[in-house]
């Protein structure tokens, strides 16, 4: 990256774009994100809203750096949790030079979906993405499902990939570029998210527990590093974290049987965490009860989802 000497012409040989990813939950957009930018930046189940915050992934190519942000999928609010979830897909709407919205490749769209594409209509350029299409084997009923979308007057383009198995994905990069702004890279260029390491191991953590846990739990813990500490000439990091949940017998749960459950969890979290870090881990877990914290502004503070 430079900056060109006659300042009067204010001409970069860079450029950086800035893109939102919306939709509705388990749509894809995580899967999507860590396909483009190569790295794992965002937890993926198959459970919905399995994003919370807005996470950010930054792939460079050459002049042109790539920012995209993973936002919380649209649905109708249950709690302030879910509140601040869906502010936050609005809000990056407004810090973007292009929004992804993805759909489904079929069934009806949602009242959630429905406002997001108006909101749309207020903010700057958008590009329609039809994921999953690995799931159609008629050609007919993609192209149907393109011109419903094609049909709401608010894309520029009408696009379809799957992000499961890369089909087209990376076609999306030449479509990005033409809405990429000369100017400075904001990241560095071996940088692949901006997210701290204590963020990323919790996340990682959240994600075993969504995966093992019953359907019941999931949406009602949270994962809090509470600390993080090198040894000094080891490779290893002692990590200490607590799962917060929001009822006795939920804990009861997460613990499991002789702790077996606690164990699973932090045995496949461990194994993430040191391909992360690219060092051995000694992961500690706790589990503490925090009743209705989705409603608790300061629980939901501390948590770091924050008000956009």
């Amino acid at each position: 990256m430079s900056l060109m000497n006659n300042q009067n012409q204010n001409e970069w040989d860079t450029s950086s774009v800035f893109v939102a990813l919306v939709g509705r939950p388990n749509v894809g957009k995580s899967s999507l994100t860590n396909h483009l930018v190569g790295e794992k930046v965002a937890i993926v189940t198959q459970k919905p809203q399995t994003t919370r915050n807005r996470i950010t992934g930054v792939i460079t190519k050459g002049p042109v750096q790539y920012v995209l942000l993973d936002t919380p999928g649209i649905h109708k609010p249950h709690n302030k949790l879910d509140a601040r979830m869906t502010q936050t897909a609005v809000a990056s709407l407004k810090d973007v030079d292009v929004t992804l919205m993805l759909f489904e490749p079929s069934g009806p769209f949602t009242d959630s979906e429905l406002r997001m594409v108006e909101e749309l209509r207020k903010a700057g350029p958008a590009v329609a993405v039809v994921n999953k299409i690995d799931l159609l084997d008629d050609f007919g009923a993609l192209e149907a499902r393109k011109q419903q979308v094609a049909d709401f007057g608010v894309f520029d383009q009408v696009l379809a990939v799957s992000a499961k198995d890369g089909t087209a994905c990376d076609d999306l990069f030449s479509v990005l570029q033409r809405y990429a702004n000369p100017g400075p890279h904001y990241f560095d260029d071996e940088a692949f998210t901006d997210m701290p390491e204590k963020e990323l191991v919790a996340e990682l953590i959240r994600e075993k527990a969504l995966l093992f846990m019953r359907d019941e739990i999931p949406h009602g813990i949270a994962v809090t590093v509470e600390s993080f500490k090198e040894r000094p000439d080891q490779d290893l990091i002692d990590i200490s974290a607590q799962i917060i949940c929001e009822r006795k017998s939920h804990k009861g749960m997460i613990i499991g049987k002789g702790g077996q459950m606690l164990k699973k969890i932090g045995t496949a979290a461990r194994l993430d965490c040191e391909e992360l870090l690219g060092a051995r881990v000694n992961l500690s877990l706790w589990v503490k009860i925090k009743s209705d914290w989705r409603n608790d502004e300061s629980t939901l503070n501390r948590l770091g989802f924050k008000k956009p």
